[in-house]
């Protein structure tokens, strides 16, 4: 999940922190936006998470970080909920999912397409499967998908 050196140092600082409270994390990012860097932790639990998950998380990384200050520019500090367009990072998310409708993004093209839609059918080995609406079943190799999340349909 964590990719930066900066997100390799909160990470162990926030684990504590999501378990003690019985969220989940579903990611952390430190990104530069403009001239802004933003710190953002997404968390979830069964039933989604409310302001007070989002508002307990913060203040507690937020003393952790202030006491051991792994981070050296400034930085603004973002805790919310994955969205209704939660990503599928981990195994388990493809687990928890079978059977919903995501979107997939690849890098590169597939068959002329960089996007996908369909019913998760599961993640073995690396490989998602998908089912498309007219029935066809594709598979995708995890590492060369772009982004997985659900699908968001109206």
């Amino acid at each position: 999940m964590a990719k930066s050196n900066t997100e390799k140092k909160v990470l162990p600082l926030l684990e504590p922190i999501i378990e003690n409270l019985q969220l989940e994390l579903v990611e952390l990012e430190f990104v530069k936006e403009g001239a802004n860097w933003y710190l953002r932790v997404y968390i979830d639990k069964d039933g989604g998470v409310n302001i007070d998950d989002c508002e307990a998380v913060s203040r507690a990384l937020e003393a952790k970080l202030d006491e051991t200050d792994p981070i050296e520019q400034a930085y603004v500090l973002e805790v919310s909920s994955p969205g209704i367009d939660r990503p599928l990072r981990k195994d388990a998310d493809f687990e928890k999912y079978k059977g919903e409708m995501i979107d997939i993004k690849l890098y590169q093209a597939l068959d002329g397409k960089k996007q996908y839609q369909g019913k998760l059918l599961g993640l073995t080995d690396g490989v998602i499967a998908l089912e498309e609406e007219d029935g066809t079943i594709r598979n995708f190799v995890q590492k060369d998908t772009a982004d997985v999340r659900l699908a968001v349909i109206f």
